[in-house]
């Protein structure tokens, strides 16, 4: 081996390097996740020479000027709520999911809209041929002499095309498929990762190109690649959902412009990705009528409030340990509520499996929804409907009393935009309620036992 290369020993799941192999990984605790990489270290002239001409000074924070430039739309407006109103320019948004979920199909639907808005847009890709890309282009009817596309996976031709081409938007489909000739490890691997994710950072800050990196998963489901990769970027969103239901969501955990909170909904159709506008009505759209354990409670999605329907199912077991099956809430909650149920409202729930559902894939995890969690197993347990026009909501101590929630006028305004004549809401919210909405009837509950016996 030459003597001008390194070897060192990276952790293909976080990231660790050391100089020599190691089994278990001191920082992850994975095993076998060692691969050797040699590196040829540039020379201290060179460097020395960039880092002179790229010197730059500090200045008060207060002499910046800024640009007071709108946001760029994409023309699809769930896809601009969540990126917090639009796309900042020299911005960079990493977006990860499920293979087959609809990133790619996300992407030339949102560089169309862009191209069609008077924007030039570039489309690399690293796993299809540009044939291909046509080809899905067809099908999802997105094609504009604006968009220009190629398929390369080396670093040095991409940055270069970028320079020449000047887009205003840049996707690289998918980050973990870019090549750097410096690294001699394979694309994918955490060192080739984290070096183009770090070019493409001061390309897009430098240029003010806003770009979007696409990112492969890993079966845990979060983004292949170092941690580093997230910190990096501007925004982080995730493309969640079934791939046997028709609904997606994209969820941000990070944005630096904007809310962390919002989601954007959508529906796979033939013909793409189709928003949904009204959340709400397709989530209650195949609600049955007078069943037992089947409530409908309001989640806050942001500055959105989404209504949502619960179902339950509480059946005696024989079994010593009663089972605990949870889809899109969370486990530990269910559980939680259970044992208080069992204690407040003498419900024997431990001889009874609890099986607990949020119809149409999505995920719920604030504690406002408590009171839903709790009315839908007690209504399976009784074996008695809840109303089909009444809303529950609230957050369930372990005392048994029901407290105080946030947005709870939000939450009202849009169960009687959808239809419901009746809202029992935490007594403490109902004090504190500005205006009563005309129409509906809100009925204040402090406790578990209290609401239980309102309903039934």
């Amino acid at each position: 081996m030459k003597k001008d290369l390194k070897t060192i020993f990276s952790c293909q799941t976080c990231g660790y390097q050391t100089a020599k192999w190691l089994g278990k990984c001191p920082d992850c605790g994975r095993w076998d996740t060692f691969v050797e990489e040699t590196r040829a270290p540039k020379s201290s002239k060179g460097n020395m020479r960039g880092a002179s001409s790229l010197r730059t000074k500090p200045v008060p924070i207060d002499s910046i000027k800024l640009d007071h430039e709108e946001r760029i739309l994409t023309g699809i407006k769930e896809f601009d709520r969540v990126l917090g109103g639009g796309l900042v320019s020299g911005t960079l948004v990493l977006i990860g999911g499920d293979p087959g979920i609809g990133k790619s199909t996300l992407m030339l639907q949102a560089l169309y809209g862009l191209a069609m808005g008077g924007y030039k847009v570039l489309y690399v890709s690293g796993e299809e041929s540009i044939r291909q890309i046509r080809l899905r282009s067809n099908r999802l009817g997105t094609l504009s002499p604006d968009m220009l596309v190629v398929s390369e996976v080396d670093m040095e031709l991409i940055l270069s095309m970028a320079d020449d081409v000047k887009p205003d938007v840049l996707v690289i489909d998918s980050i973990q498929t870019m090549f750097n000739g410096d690294l001699s490890s394979a694309p994918g691997s955490v060192s080739q990762v984290r070096e183009s994710a770090m070019r493409l950072m001061l390309m897009a800050k430098k240029t003010n190109i806003s770009t979007f990196l696409v990112g492969h998963v890993t079966k845990e489901g979060a983004i292949a690649g170092p941690r580093l990769l997230e910190h990096m970027v501007d925004t982080v969103l995730y493309f969640e959902g079934d791939r046997s239901h028709v609904f997606r969501i994209l969820r941000a955990v990070k944005n630096r412009f904007g809310s962390t909170n919002e989601i954007g909904v959508f529906e796979m159709k033939e013909k793409g990705l189709e928003e949904v506008v009204n959340p709400s009505a397709v989530f209650l759209s195949e609600r049955p009528s007078s069943a037992p354990g089947s409530v409908v409670t309001a989640s806050m999605e942001g500055t959105r409030p989404i209504l949502v329907e619960l179902q339950a199912l509480a059946s005696s077991t024989n079994f010593g340990t009663p089972r605990r099956t949870i889809l899109g809430l969370d486990h530990n909650r269910v559980a939680l509520l259970a044992a208080v149920m069992e204690k407040k409202l003498g419900m024997h729930l431990m001889g009874h499996d609890i099986f607990m559902n949020v119809a149409g894939g999505v995920k719920v995890d604030e504690p406002a929804v408590d009171m839903g969690i709790v009315s839908a197993i007690a209504s399976s347990f009784l074996d008695r409907p809840i109303r089909d026009n009444n809303v529950i909501l609230g957050e369930v101590g372990l005392t048994g009393e029901v407290r105080a929630i946030a947005h709870v006028e939000t939450r009202v305004a849009e169960v009687k935009k959808m239809g419901f004549t009746k809202c029992f809401i935490p007594a403490s919210n109902l004090k504190r309620m500005t205006g009563i909405k005309d129409g509906i009837e809100v009925v204040g509950i402090k406790t578990v036992s209290e609401a239980i016996e309102e309903l039934f």
